[in-house]
């Protein structure tokens, strides 16, 4: 049998995650732990709430990123095209997947590129720590620049590594090599997790090598471990399933990250506007989904796309009504209640 290809593996991805179980079964993101008060006279007029942001430069019409999820593989053009389409008229900001297929082979290029239809988005780019530490800031130049990025993510996957039967195992030297790019790349670096979320120890040791942005891709919605377990031989198999659940939660990694005054992309198993909102809340600056985004594309092209971001943005808006906040701001200051799971996530960091 053949080695596969790093196409075949982009390939895989995507019709795993359009078609298969592959979220967390045990754990939360722990959004679920967070309660907004409703208020009965919320002296707000719902089509004058505010919803734009700036971020990394670029005005967005409502705080939601569609992340990075894939490209790499003939299949991925049309799935990055059409949703770059949809944030570019929305005003939303957007992301491609990891961009070492493109490293490697420069024909893929083109599945990543899509400025021609979002001249306008915040765009970001993707690349892994571990390839950063292999690779010039020349080489990670070009990539940012081959598809007009606005910044570039590099993400931290040391758990879906592990698992992934043509994974990486030896991940020493990516704190010097992100710190290289922090102080060399023409854009702002965005350290990015990729479903296992950010403990107050990275985020100490983000903070201290100058990264300002970070996406927190918790724990508790699409496992890439559990991606790795379902396409890899069967020791590999066993180990994915024990370490399905591993991770911090979205909600604990995103207060973590603004108590270290970071910018903060609050990601992981978001679903709905009002996850979203409760995100925010939280402290983050935008909030990220990739597999409702994906499966819309995926299934029902550009048109589902567009409704699944149309229901996101009115969800938003109904919630900032629903507790009288006419702007993020005053979401991010609206009553809560922290339920006690997310307590005590909380009262864990004791990396300050």
């Amino acid at each position: 049998m053949s080695t596969p290809t790093i196409s075949d593996r982009k390939r895989d991805h995507l019709e795993l995650c359009a078609d298969q179980d592959v979220e967390a079964r045990a754990k939360t993101n722990l959004l679920d732990a967070v309660e907004l008060f409703h208020s009965s006279l919320p002296e707000v007029d719902v089509d004058a709430i505010d919803l734009s942001v700036e971020f990394l430069g670029r005005q967005l019409q409502a705080p939601l990123l569609i992340t990075g999820m894939t490209g790499g593989a003939p299949e991925a053009e049309r799935i990055n095209r059409e949703l770059a389409l949809v944030a570019q008229e929305m005003g939303l900001a957007f992301g491609v997947g990891s961009q070492r297929a493109m490293a490697r082979d420069r024909a893929l290029l083109s599945t990543y590129q899509v400025r021609d239809v979002a001249p306008d988005i915040c765009l970001l780019g993707n690349i892994g720590a571990v390839q950063v530490a292999a690779m010039s800031t020349d080489e990670v130049e070009d990539l940012v620049g081959s598809i007009g990025a606005d910044a570039l993510c590099v993400h931290l996957n040391p758990g879906q590594e592990l698992i992934q039967p043509e994974g990486d195992r030896d991940f020493r030297g990516c704190i010097d090599a992100i710190a290289r790019l922090v102080e060399e790349l023409s854009v702002p670096v965005i350290a990015k997790e990729t479903g296992c979320g950010l403990s107050p120890g990275t985020l100490n040791t983000l903070q201290k090598i100058g990264v300002g942005t970070v996406d927190t891709s918790g724990a508790g919605g699409t496992t890439w471990i559990g991606v790795e377990a379902m396409r890899a031989p069967a020791d590999q198999q066993t180990l994915g399933e024990l370490f399905w659940d591993w991770g911090v939660p979205t909600a604990a990694s995103i207060v973590y990250a603004r108590r270290r005054d970071l910018q903060v992309i609050g990601s992981g198993g978001l679903r709905t506007g009002y996850d979203a909102a409760r995100a925010i809340a939280l402290g983050a600056d935008i909030a990220g989904m990739a597999l409702p985004w994906l499966r819309a594309c995926y299934h029902e092209g550009a048109e589902g796309a567009r409704a699944f971001g149309a229901h996101c943005t009115s969800a938003l808006r109904t919630t900032m009504a629903l507790t009288g906040s006419a702007t993020l701001d005053e979401l991010r200051q609206a009553p809560r209640m922290i339920g006690p799971r997310l307590e005590r996530w909380l009262a864990a960091d004791t990396c300050r």
